[in-house]
């Protein structure tokens, strides 16, 4: 019997393309964003949530660890990108670089958040799906023989 496989269960990406992808997605959010609005605000977090849990679904389970600890670093890398080039759109005009990341990082800790929980989660979820798939039947006790 031919079972369709679950969502839990397709993800076959190596995990280097899920970050370049990540990263991609993330950098055409705040460009979209910053040209609608000139700063970068609830778009963008919405679609950085969205970003993690695709990844993390998208992802092949031997890449889980780089999936895993890619929301904050990814967070990182666009504002750091951000308060190089353009700070004033995550911090004040004056602010330098690191001072541009901590306030974005401080502004979007709410997406961070949850982007990074449902990361974990989905994560955890397929680890689980996976792990129970490959596992052996158990097999039978001395007692039940």
């Amino acid at each position: 019997m031919n079972q369709r496989r679950t969502l839990w269960e397709q993800g076959t990406e190596p995990g280097r393309q899920v970050v370049a992808l990540g990263l991609a997605l993330a950098l055409t959010a705040v460009v979209l964003e910053q040209a609608i609005t000139g700063s970068v605000g609830w778009f963008f977090d919405v679609c950085f949530v969205l970003i993690c849990v695709g990844a993390a679904l998208r992802v092949r389970p031997t890449d889980f660890f780089t999936v895993g600890v890619l929301p904050p670093l990814l967070m990182v890398a666009v504002f750091t990108l951000l308060g190089i080039a353009r700070p004033d759109v995550i911090a004040d005009e004056g602010d330098g670089v690191i001072q541009a990341v901590v306030s974005g990082l401080g502004h979007h800790a709410g997406a961070l958040i949850v982007g990074y929980a449902l990361s974990l989660g989905v994560l955890a979820v397929r680890h689980r799906v996976l792990g129970r798939e490959s596992a052996p039947a158990p097999r039978p006790s001395r007692a039940s023989l």
